[in-house]
Parts: structure tokens; sequence; C-alpha cells
């Protein structure tokens, strides 16, 4: 019975492959995955998929089904993303489905488009503006003609310093823990190689013509200069100014001062925080109160408690853990952040290959400028083969209208793709033919001239016997048996 179910599947036409969608602002690129799979488990167009994998699990032994966790053993569409986006973002995600999850490492890779927004003006600790501001700087000069000659040094083949406050690591630890400790940086900040191919700034926004501004939240003094460390060492490193052991000394001389009002800074705020910890309850499983069904009462992991011990909020399924992940943009009736028209903004169009952070972008040019800089705003707009309004790529939105709105259009986003993966197997096994190129009135005048040559010094009597034409490749010429007169 398993067999003929898994014979049935198997000429069964399943919706595997890879599509795109345009992941929404303030959402992980995990919590897309989620709300695919809410939406596609109980749909007709993965059903005969969920049914092949079913068929696959029946076929296990208890050896097999023990190895699985209990999470894994629901069985849902297997999806996979070929590359995250950050939750500031926007744009093309990358989603593999089924067997199309095998083809995600190679979107690893692939050249990417991005569309920025640069806020100038002052520099935050995470190079964006939901970040804290760490200095700001004087931009009543910055011109549109001084950016786009700025621009010119980062376009090809260059070196580039990662996020350093908030994403380099080093021995599994981050960057600025060493500085706040004033413990020597254990090796050289490691740079990595990317190509820009195409860099150009798309639309200038002069002072009093945009929404974009500054985060509102300031850094403490302590972890404006253990910041300020940090870049002074990268900065060095770049400029080939310091060597390794001299950068692996200069954060403890600069942060010396500053390490015990950071340290009793984190006190406070860690006092702060063991008194709101006193309200919050995340107790094992096997302890939690049961309810009547016999069911461990649902809890939210740090979910407030009242004085009854109830939940003041409930957990939905744990399923929206990924949303409002970055501060919604603010609205044009928040005062800004700054006195008269504030300070220019650009907006900026990059194709780059992999590994290459568009925030750090944003932040060498605001201190190649001399003013600071960050982002504020980032759109996706390539992947590879897959472009925003595109047939290959849909709408987040389309989700929440139903089936009959997304199923037509991932079927064709995957008949694109299983279609364009069949073509290029075809091609690969495909023999190439060489086309010969046509020839000149030369080359024609000089061979009329070697057959008139040739037929001058042929001997009387010699029967001149015309060439047939070429044999194509493996094929067989039949002769007529000669006969004797």
């Amino acid at each position: 019975m398993i067999w003929r179910s898994i014979y049935k599947m198997a000429h069964e036409k399943l919706a595997e492959g890879v599509f795109a969608i345009n992941k929404p602002y303030g959402m992980s690129s995990a919590q897309v995955i989620r709300d695919c799979q809410h939406h596609f488990n109980p749909s007709k167009l993965f059903a005969p998929l969920l049914a092949a994998d079913r068929a696959l699990r029946e076929k296990e032994n208890r050896y097999q089904q023990r190895r699985r966790t209990h999470a894994k053993r629901d069985i849902n569409v297997k999806i996979g993303h070929g590359g995250t986006l950050d939750p500031l973002a926007t744009g093309i995600l990358i989603l593999g489905v089924g067997k199309g999850t095998k083809a995600l490492h190679d979107f690893l890779g692939c050249t990417k488009t991005y569309e920025t927004v640069v806020v100038f003006g002052a520099s935050t600790d995470t190079y964006d503006r939901v970040g804290k501001l760490i200095k700001k700087g004087d931009y009543s000069n910055i011109t549109r003609e001084q950016v786009e000659e700025a621009l010119n040094s980062f376009r090809g083949k260059f070196q580039q310093m990662p996020p350093l406050y908030s994403a380099l690591k080093m021995n599994g630890k981050p960057l600025y823990e060493y500085a706040r400790e004033g413990k020597p940086i254990p090796r050289e900040i490691e740079t990595r190689e990317v190509d820009v191919t195409e860099l150009e700034l798309t639309e200038w926004y002069e002072p009093g013509t945009h929404n974009h501004r500054w985060p509102t939240e300031e850094a403490e003094q302590a972890e404006k200069n253990v910041v300020k460390s940090v870049w002074q060492v990268a900065k060095n490193q770049q400029d080939g100014t310091t060597s390794t052991e001299e950068a692996a000394t200069l954060i403890p001389e600069v942060v010396e001062k500053e390490v015990k009002a950071l340290a009793d800074h984190e006190s406070n705020k860690r006092a702060a925080e063991e008194r709101v910890d006193e309200l919050v309850s995340e107790e094992p499983a096997g302890k939690k109160r049961k309810t009547e069904t016999g069911a461990a009462e649902p809890m939210m992991s740090g979910a407030l408690k009242d004085k009854k011990g109830k939940d003041k909020k409930q957990d939905k399924y744990a399923k929206n853990r990924g949303l409002d992940l970055a501060p919604p943009p603010p609205s044009p009736d928040t005062p800004f952040p700054w006195e008269g028209k504030g300070p220019p903004a650009a907006k900026i169009r990059m194709t780059v290959t992999s590994g290459f952070y568009v925030r750090s972008l944003c932040h060498e040019l605001g201190e190649k400028l001399g003013c600071g800089a960050m982002m504020a705003e980032l759109v996706r707009s390539r992947q590879g083969e897959f472009v925003l309004g595109t047939d290959n790529c849909m709408e987040y939105s389309d989700l929440a209208l139903g089936e009959d709105v997304w199923a037509p259009k991932i079927q064709k986003a995957l008949d694109l793709w299983n279609n364009k993966d069949k073509a290029g197997k075809a091609q690969a096994v495909e023999p190439v033919v060489k086309k010969e190129e046509p020839k000149t009135e030369e080359v024609k005048t000089e061979e009329i001239k070697a057959e008139k040559i040739k037929a001058e010094e042929q001997p009387a009597g010699e029967v001149k016997v015309e060439e047939s034409a070429p044999v194509k490749d493996e094929e067989t010429v039949k002769t007529e048996p000669e006969t004797k007169a």
C-alpha cells in the first residue's frame, strides 16, 4: 500500500522549486518561512508534496523515527531561504520548496542589487537609524557633487570592514566586549574582499525635503568612547598606520579611563533588569500548571504575570516572534532631532558580490566626507535572476488574500524555475555545432585562381573528378561496386 502511494506521488506533479517573495519591513527571514508554512500546509497546491513526505515517513524504521525530535516529527512543507535579509530591509528573499532547497546554496555567492537611503550628519553604533547616536558632524557644506566624488573610492574590488560594534566577533566574543573589559584584541580585525560592479547615486534629497532622520536615543558617554576606540583601531589598520601588535594594545590605553564608568553603568542597568525579572516566569514545562484538559498552560517566554500567576499576555503559538524587530519609520508629525532644515540625504543603487555590508558603505561614506552618515532604508531589488515586480517574485501581502490568489503566482514562479532548470540541463548535453563563417570576395577570388592553375597543370587524358560534398559526422557512405569493361 505504501509503495502504491509513493508510485502515485512520483507520477503526480509536485509543487517544488525556487521562487522569491518580497519580505516586509521589520520581519525576520525565519518569520517569513513560518508564515509561508502556515499558509502552505493546509493548501491544495502543496497537498501532494506533503502526502509524498508522509508516505516516506511511514516507510522509516523505528530507529529512524526515534531519532527525530518532537519538533521534526510534524510534517510541514519543507522551506528554506537563499540568504537572510535584515529586518530593517525589504525586498527579494529567495525561498526553496521541497527539492528546491538543495539549490539554495547556489544563491549565496550570486550578485545582488540594493537600493539604500543614506542620511548624513551623524553616526550610530549599528551604522543604521535604529542604533544609538555616537557622534554628530557638520553637514552644512555637503553637496551632491562631493558625495558622487567620494563614491568613486567604493567602486571595484576592495577590502571591506564589517560593522564593528554590532557584528564582528573574535574567538566567539564580540569585539566591543574586549574594549569594555580593557583587554587587547587577540588578532588583526578581519576584512573581506568585495566587488562593487555598479554604484550610482540615483536621487538627492536637499535639506528639509525628506522625512528621514537620525535616532533619538543617544549612547552614554562611556559607550561612545568604547565604540570610537574600536573604530579607531579599524581605521588605523585600514590606513596601514598601525601594526597588529599596536592595534592589540591601542584599545586598553584608550578606554582604560572609561572602563570603570561603563562598568557602573552596566551594574545599574543590570539591577533594574533584575527588578523586572522578579515578575517574569520561565518555569520548566513539567512544573507548569496544567489546565482541565491536562495540557500545560501556554506561557510566553518572559511574559509578565499578575498576582495570581496568570499570564497578562498569551503567546500566539510563539509564531510571531520574528515580527516588529525594527522600529517603524518615523511619521511626518514626529519632531525632527535637529534645528533648521536638517541634513541632506541620498538614494544609492549598487550591485555587489556576496558578503557585502551596505551599512558599512553608508558609515564609511560619512567618515570619508567627515560628517558621519547612517543607513536609513534598504531594499534588495535583485538577487541572481530574481527581481522585484516580476513573475518569479510574489508579494508577501498575497498570502493573506487566500490560496486562490497566491497559489497561481507561486505555481507560475515554480514552473519558470523548473523549466529553466530543464532547459539548462538540455543545453549542457546538446552538442555544439560550429557555424561556418561566410567567405569574403577576396577568399572567393583566390579559390577561383587556384582552381584554374590546378586545371592547367593537370596531365592530358586524365579525367577530373569533382569532389563530393563534405560528409557529416557519423554518416555512412555507400558506394557502387566497380565493374570491369
